[in-house]
């Protein structure tokens, strides 16, 4: 029953890679999914909202405040006479700034800049989502040519080993020849359950990265990249996401201390209230005020070094980032050059091994060589093949890693299918700060109940 279990599972396995099937995915098809099925790209859509919404509160900080309040009281006065009164006032204050030298409108400003900096982390993000998808649809389709090879391997060996005792029997090798044969069929055969056991992983993985499950993939071709060494980097450095943000970063710090002066200065605010009590008197009040700080232990100094120091950790990071950039690129780049050498000459060595192989064959069938020697180039041969997909896969992952480094690795780059993320959308919704019984805020509120549906 175990071992059933065991060849039932690797029939599977061999089913979703291997055989031919009428639906097969292609590259585009498994991205796609990836891109749709991402929990980790839904997660950054919602911190991306969350930062959208800092501009709404800033937004509404430049806006009137209105609050109200209702009291009751009962009070009891004892004297020689105990007397009781009661007391109700409703009240509506309002409070809405005139002017701060910029303070609101610096601030509104600032957190655009780190909403436009998520949403290049956003696109970073959506990055690392489609190169793990890509490197998950061509480990898979290795890891099943290797199994398949494996197999092959094990039925060459085989067909030695029995003709290894078949030669035996008659007196032409020797029991040395039969236990090399039986040797090397032994390692073969626990090379395929390894490879058997790193396609399940593979699919394990593919079913992560892409959100279902392999169906017959096809072979894909690397990625176009045109650009040399020189032009990728720069290319990089000007669109890559994670630069991009680091930009926005630094922005936002000058942006924070130039808030920080404006802070020190006084500000101009309109006030008033509207009041009742219970026998309805009412009263109202208007009034402008002017007020600043003047000494509060320090705490405005230090206020200023804080956004000092966070300006000088963003110039730092940008250049940081600059630099892994631009390494990132490089790498990609010598190991792409290397994949596309590596298949190059593996389809040499193929050619020559294949030819070496059927030689040495023909030649122990006449007793000029030894079962070691058939082995040996039997060997030769697979390690050639191996070579082969390995380099395949290598070049088709370089060239996305090439275009990730780049900050090419999009849905909207790659023109995939699917219905792509406006980031825009939702900001456009809360960017003026809508009240509950606006248009706008009618039309946030069905946004977030479809939200809340997926």
């Amino acid at each position: 029953m175990i071992k059933r279990k065991g060849f039932a599972a690797v029939a599977m396995v061999l089913a979703c890679v291997a055989a031919p099937s009428l639906k097969a995915d292609t590259l585009a098809e498994a991205l796609s999914a990836a891109y749709n099925n991402s929990g980790l790209l839904e997660q950054n859509r919602a911190l991306l909202r969350a930062a959208d919404e800092g501009v709404a509160q800033s937004v509404a900080a430049t806006l009137p405040i209105i609050n109200w309040s209702v009291s009751a009281n009962r009070t009891w006065v004892d004297t020689p006479v105990q007397t009781t009164s009661d007391s109700a006032l409703a009240r509506i204050t309002g409070d809405l700034t005139l002017f701060d030298f910029g303070v609101s409108q610096l601030g509104i400003e600032a957190q655009k800049e780190v909403v436009l900096g998520t949403r290049q982390a956003l696109r970073d993000v959506e990055q690392d989502v489609l190169y793990r998808a890509v490197q998950a649809y061509m480990n898979v389709r290795s890891a099943g040519e290797f199994m398949q090879l494996r197999q092959n391997n094990v039925r060459v060996i085989t067909q030695e080993f029995r003709a290894a005792q078949d030669r035996f029997e008659v007196g032409e090798v020797t029991r040395t020849d039969v236990a090399l044969a039986e040797a090397r069929l032994a390692a073969a055969r626990s090379l395929l359950a390894a490879a058997q056991g790193e396609l399940a992983q593979s699919i394990e993985e593919y079913n992560v990265a892409v959100g279902r499950a392999p169906e017959g993939l096809r072979a894909v071709n690397p990625a176009p990249v045109s650009r040399d060494l020189n032009d990728a980097k720069a290319f990089a450095v000007r669109n890559h996401p994670a630069i991009l943000e680091a930009q926005h970063s630094v922005t936002a710090a000058e942006l924070n201390i130039m808030r920080a002066k404006a802070a020190t200065r006084p500000s101009v605010s309109l006030n008033g209230f509207v009041s009742s009590d219970q026998d309805s008197n009412t009263s109202a009040q208007l009034g402008v005020s002017i007020g600043g700080p003047i000494y509060q232990g320090g705490a405005i100094l230090s206020a200023f070094r804080e956004v000092q120091a966070n300006r000088d950790a963003a110039r730092s990071g940008l250049h940081l980032t600059t630099l892994a950039i631009e390494q990132q690129v490089g790498n990609a780049y010598a190991l792409l050059q290397v994949a596309r050498a590596s298949r190059q000459a593996s389809d040499q060595q193929i050619s020559a091994a294949q030819v070496a192989f059927e030689g040495v064959r023909e030649e122990a069938a006449l007793g000029s060589r030894t079962t070691l020697d058939v082995l040996n180039a039997e060997q030769e041969l697979l390690d050639a093949r191996a070579n082969l997909i390995a380099a395949q896969s290598d070049e088709v992952i370089a060239s996305y890693a090439l275009l990730s480094a780049m900050g090419l690795l999009t849905a909207d780059h790659l023109n995939l299918p699917v219905q792509q993320y406006d980031p825009s959308a939702y900001y456009n919704l809360v960017k003026d700060a809508p009240s509950a019984l606006s248009p706008q805020g009618a039309a946030l509120d069905r946004v977030l109940e479809s939200i809340g549906k997926e």
